[in-house]
C-alpha cells in the first residue's frame, strides 16, 4: 500500500484546523503535549487490589453468583481440586511479593495504610494454613459438600431466563465433577492420615442419601428437592408448555445422571471411610497434630495465645458466669444448687414451643418481634444501620439434621436477597425460649446482620475488605450484640432471659475449656459432654450437637470469646481514655465502619481512633 508522508507541523496545522483553533505561527510549530495523570500511591494500591479482586471473582463462579454477577461461567462451580488450592497458594505469594515490592507504605493515606495492613495479613494467613490443608476435613456435618451444592441452587442461582434455567441444568450435570474433588481430597488428607471422626458419617451421610430421594431418582409423584426447586423456578419465566417441559427433562436426566453418579460417588466414598474410622479423638491425634492445632488456634482467633493459655482464661470466665447465674438464681426464688437449676431450666415445659408447625411459626414470629423492637433503640447507640432488611426463617427441612442451632446468611450486593437469621427447628425440645433473645441479637440484630450488611454497604474501601471475614471479629461483634441488648436495657423485668443470656455466653466460655481440652488435653468426647452439662443448663441433644461441632472445628468455637473480650478491652480503653468525650456510637463506627478484620489491627485502629480524638492509646 503506498501511503503520503506529511510533515507532522502541517498534521498539527489541520488538527487546529479542523477543532477551529488557530494555528500557531509558520515556522514555529509545536505539538501540544498532554502531561500523563498524576497518579497517588494510594490510587495504584487500589489498582492493584481491584486487579486481585477481579481476579479472584474471574476464579471462582460460586462467588460470581454471591455477587449478582451472570457471566459466562454462570453454570458452572468452583474448582475444589488440590491442583487448584496450589495454584491459589502461588498467587499469594506472588501477590505478598508485589505488594511490597510495589507500594511505598508510607506515602498512603490512613484507609491505605489499613487495607494493605489487611492484605498482608491475609496472604501470610493464606501461606500459613496451606500446609495444613490435607488435615482440615474435606467434609464433615459442619462443611458437607453435599448440603452446600442444593443450599446454593436454591438459594443463590437464580433464574430470570431461558439461559439461566440452562446454566442451573449445567451445574446440575457439573455435580459429578464437584464430587470427584471432593474424594479426591477426602483420599489426600487419607493419604496424610487424616480421616474425619466416627461422630460424622452418622450426620453427614443422611445429607448425601437424601438428595437422591423423590423424582426423578425414584419412581414416586413428589419431586426431590432440587426437581421441585427447578420446576417452581421455571414456572416463573412464563415459558410456553412444550419449553417448560423440554427443559424439566433435561434437567432431570442431568439429575439422574452425572448428579446421582456424583453424590453415589461422594457416598461410596463416606462409607469407605467410616469403615476406617475408630474413634472420636481430637487433632492431638493425628500427625503433628499439636502444630496444627496451633495453626488453627491463630488462623480462627487472630490472636497470638497458647492452648494452655485459653484454657486457663476460659476455667476464669466460667467461674465468673456462673457467680453472675447463681445471682438470678437466688432472685428468681429457687432453692437449690446451680446444677438443680440447670435441671429446672432443662426440664421446664415453659421453656418450649411446642414441637409442631404452630409452635416452630410461634416462635419465627416472637424471634421477629425481639429484632423489631431492638430497631426501635438503636438511635442511642449507633450512627449508622444496615441498608438491607433481615428476615427470621426456618431452617429447610433436609438440612436441619446437620445445622447448627442458628445461623445467618448475609443479603446480596444487589439488594435482591435479604439478610436472613436461621433457626433450626427440627425439635423444638431443643431451642429454648430462654435464649431466643440471646440467639434473634447475635445472629440478627445487632449481631451478624449489622456487622456483615454494613460491611457490604460500605463506600470508599477495596471490594476485597467488603467481603472478607475473620470469626474471631465477626463472632466477637455478635457475642459482644449479646452483652449490648442487656445494656440496651432489653432484658429488664426479665430474669429468666437473662439467665438465658449469661447460659450463651456461658456456652462460649466453655469453649474455650472443651476445645483447647478435646484438642491439645486428650479429652475424650464423654468428658467435653460432662464437662458443657455440668456448666450450662443446654439441652442434652444440643451439647451432643455442639461438642461434635467442635471436633471437626478445631480452633474455631475459641474466636466467640476471644473476640468478644478482645472488643470489651477495646472499649474499655476508649472509655478511659476520652472520659466524657467517649461516645458509645462513635465507637461502634469505628468497629463496623471500617470492615472485618483480624484482631491485632482492629487494636491498631482503635487506638489511632483515641489519639485522633485527643487521648492517649495504651
Amino acid at each position: 500500500m503506498n501511503r503520503t508522508c506529511l510533515p507532522v507541523s502541517f498534521l498539527v496545522l489541520l488538527l487546529l484546523a479542523a477543532c477551529g483553533g488557530e494555528a500557531p505561527p509558520a515556522g514555529n510549530v509545536a505539538p501540544a503535549v498532554t502531561p500523563p495523570p498524576v497518579v497517588s500511591e494510594d490510587e495504584r494500591l487500589a489498582a492493584f487490589f481491584t486487579e486481585v479482586f477481579e481476579r479472584n471473582v474471574a476464579q471462582s463462579p460460586v462467588f460470581q453468583a454471591q455477587l449478582g454477577r451472570k457471566t459466562e461461567d454462570y453454570g458452572k462451580w468452583d474448582d475444589y481440586s488440590d491442583a487448584f488450592r496450589t495454584q491459589r497458594r502461588d498467587q499469594a505469594e506472588a501477590d505478598l511479593a508485589r505488594l511490597r515490592a510495589s507500594f511505598d507504605f508510607s506515602a498512603l493515606g490512613e484507609q491505605s495504610q489499613l487495607s494493605y495492613r489487611i492484605f498482608e495479613y491475609n496472604r501470610e494467613q493464606d501461606l500459613r494454613n496451606y500446609p495444613w490443608r490435607h488435615h482440615q476435613y474435606a467434609v464433615s456435618q459442619m462443611r458437607n459438600i453435599a448440603s452446600t451444592v442444593p443450599t446454593f441452587l436454591q438459594n443463590q442461582h437464580k433464574v430470570a431466563t431461558r439461559a439461566d434455567a440452562e446454566a442451573y441444568i449445567e451445574r446440575l450435570a457439573g455435580v459429578e465433577t464437584v464430587m470427584a474433588q471432593y474424594v479426591e481430597r477426602l483420599r489426600l488428607s487419607e493419604a496424610a492420615g487424616v480421616v474425619p471422626p466416627m461422630m460424622v458419617y452418622a450426620r453427614a451421610l443422611p445429607a448425601a442419601r437424601n438428595m437422591l430421594q423423590g423424582a426423578p431418582f425414584e419412581e414416586v409423584a413428589e419431586d426431590g428437592v432440587l426437581l421441585a426447586d427447578f420446576r417452581a423456578k421455571l414456572a416463573a419465566l412464563g415459558l410456553d408448555a412444550e419449553e417448560q417441559a423440554i427443559l424439566v427433562n433435561d434437567a432431570a436426566n442431568a439429575l439422574s445422571g452425572p448428579f446421582r453418579r456424583g453424590y453415589g460417588a461422594l457416598t461410596a466414598e463416606l462409607e469407605r471411610l467410616q469403615a476406617l474410622a475408630d474413634d472420636n479423638n481430637g487433632v492431638w491425634d493425628l500427625p503433628d497434630g499439636e502444630a496444627y492445632y496451633q495453626n488453627r488456634v491463630e488462623n480462627w482467633t487472630t490472636v497470638t495465645r497458647s492452648p494452655a493459655e485459653i484454657h486457663q482464661l476460659g476455667l476464669a470466665e466460667v467461674a465468673r458466669i456462673r457467680a453472675a447465674m447463681e445471682a438470678i438464681m437466688v432472685e428468681v426464688g429457687f432453692d437449690g444448687e446451680l446444677s438443680d437449676f440447670f435441671e429446672f431450666v432443662r426440664n421446664n415445659p415453659d421453656n418450649y414451643y411446642a414441637n409442631d408447625d404452630a409452635g416452630r411459626a410461634a416462635y419465627i414470629r416472637d424471634a421477629t418481634a425481639l429484632i423489631e423492637e431492638l430497631y426501635s433503640y438503636t438511635d442511642a447507640y449507633f450512627n449508622v444501620l444496615p441498608k438491607a432488611a433481615l428476615e427470621v426463617r426456618r431452617v429447610e427441612p433436609w438440612r436441619e439434621r446437620g445445622s447448627s442451632t442458628a445461623f445467618y446468611d448475609r443479603p446480596a450486593p444487589d439488594g435482591s436477597r435479604p439478610g436472613v437469621y436461621y433457626i433450626n427447628q427440627q425439635d423444638m425440645n431443643a431451642v429454648q425460649k430462654h435464649i431466643m433473645n440471646s440467639l434473634a441479637y447475635h445472629e440478627g440484630a445487632p449481631g451478624h446482620h449489622f456487622q456483615l450488611a454494613i460491611q457490604q454497604e460500605l463506600e470508599g474501601i477495596p471490594e476485597f475488605r467488603k467481603y472478607g471475614g475473620y470469626s474471631a471479629y465477626a463472632e466477637g461483634w455478635a457475642l459482644y450484640s449479646e452483652l449490648l441488648a442487656w445494656e440496651m436495657g432489653l432484658y429488664e423485668g426479665l430474669p429468666l432471659r437473662d439467665f438465658g443470656r449469661l447460659s450463651e455466653e456461658m456456652k462460649r466460655a466453655v469453649r474455650l475449656v472443651v476445645d483447647t481440652g478435646m484438642h491439645a488435653m486428650g479429652w475424650s468426647r464423654e468428658q467435653c459432654i460432662a464437662y458443657m452439662t455440668a456448666n450450662t443448663p443446654m439441652a442434652p441433644a444440643d451439647i451432643e450437637r455442639q461438642i461434635e461441632r467442635y471436633f471437626v472445628l478445631p480452633g474455631q468455637a475459641l474466636s466467640y470469646k476471644i473476640g468478644m473480650i478482645t472488643i470489651q478491652d477495646l472499649r474499655d480503653r476508649a472509655r478511659d481514655a476520652l472520659g466524657e468525650d467517649f461516645d458509645i456510637r462513635t465507637f461502634h463506627d469505628v468497629v463496623l465502619k471500617n470492615g472485618a478484620m483480624p484482631m491485632a489491627i482492629l487494636e491498631q485502629v482503635v487506638d489511632q481512633y483515641i489519639e485522633s480524638a485527643g487521648g492517649e492509646a495504651g
